[in-house]
């Protein structure tokens, strides 16, 4: 019984301390409208991507992401629109997220051979918990443990606001790079009353890569793809360094993140569909007890209509 009162104040302690922190996927490349607005339309032809993310299942509580996008370019304003809808469900449901965002971009060719795109998102959020779910400290009987009913007073469950974001992204045929910034009005996301600390924090993100062909046969696709990802929200710092390895139809990854974990990435593209599983194999504290992070993408990029002028589409990996 001891041991279950010290895990609740621990708990607790947590609870007051942790600062808020997105939801990521590891294949950001495979959820583009997620990494950067910017990615919208960028690939000139529709396109619709879903991805699913289980992170340490083996943990009690654990953090399951699901998100599904769809986008593609309009020709006659030069521009990118998409809609993305993600949910994220955190301590076995007790906090829940559900987003739902539109999308704009405009393309600029700067020259010959380098354009850039400039992405806005809105989003409106909408965030629930579980009452029910929840322990308090007027509930434990120190020899029986939680069998009383608490008498704190129920706030409202479910909180809606409205968040907005945008990104810009720089590229050629051979490299890229972006950089996005999330929640930039910073929304309150309290449940009860504003409250200091309560604001949902700005994410500044920020990315680049490189496409370097191994084969120097026209037809041949063959190439390798190094890659770093940098993100910042409040305290929280992550950065990925990594590379893709593509020899059509497959794709292969092994990534580095921030002395937490490596990431291993296989895919598969073939036609307008492409598959990819990616493990986080957990090196920190936590790899004896979280079973690592499991992510699944799947994509289709559906044909495209005539083109009525040139696009210059960017060229990055999939996954």
């Amino acid at each position: 019984m001891m041991r279950k009162i010290l895990q609740v104040f621990v708990l607790l302690f947590i609870t007051l301390k942790a600062g808020a922190q997105d939801p990521e996927f590891t294949q950001f490349y495979a959820n583009p409208l997620y990494l950067n607005p910017a990615f919208a339309g960028s690939v000139h032809c529709p396109r619709l991507c879903l991805n699913y993310r289980n992170q340490w299942p083996a943990l009690t509580g654990t953090f399951v992401t699901t998100s599904a996008s769809f986008d593609g370019q309009i020709n006659a304003l030069n521009s990118g629109l998409g809609i993305l809808v993600l949910t994220d469900n955190a301590g076995e449901g007790t906090l829940n997220t559900t987003d739902v965002s539109g999308f704009y971009s405009y393309q600029l060719n700067i020259n010959r051979e380098f354009s850039i795109r400039a992405g806005f998102q809105a989003t409106y959020k909408q965030r629930k918990v579980d009452w029910d779910k929840l322990t308090f400290g007027d509930m434990i009987d120190p020899r029986y443990g939680f069998i009383y009913p608490t008498t704190e007073v129920r706030p409202p469950t479910t909180k809606s606001f409205t968040d907005f974001s945008a990104g810009l992204l720089l590229y050629s045929a051979k490299i890229y790079g972006g950089v996005a910034v999330n929640h930039l009005t910073e929304p309150e996301e309290s449940f009860i009353l504003p409250a200091p600390g309560s604001k949902l924090p700005m994410k500044i993100t920020a990315h680049a890569g490189a496409i370097i062909p191994l084969s120097s046969r026209r037809n041949d696709e063959t190439y390798i793809s190094p890659n770093i990802l940098y993100q910042l929200q409040r305290d929280f710092q992550q950065i990925n360094v990594g590379v893709y390895i593509a020899k059509p139809p497959l794709v292969g990854g092994l990534w580095y993140r921030n002395r937490d974990s490596f990431i291993a990435l296989i895919g598969i593209q073939q036609g307008i569909f492409k598959f990819g599983y990616s493990y986080d194999i957990t090196v920190s504290k936590l790899a004896n007890a979280s079973a690592g992070s499991h992510e699944v993408s799947m994509g289709i990029q559906f044909p495209c209509h005539p083109k009525k002028k040139r696009f210059r589409a960017v060229k990055c990996p999939s996954f």
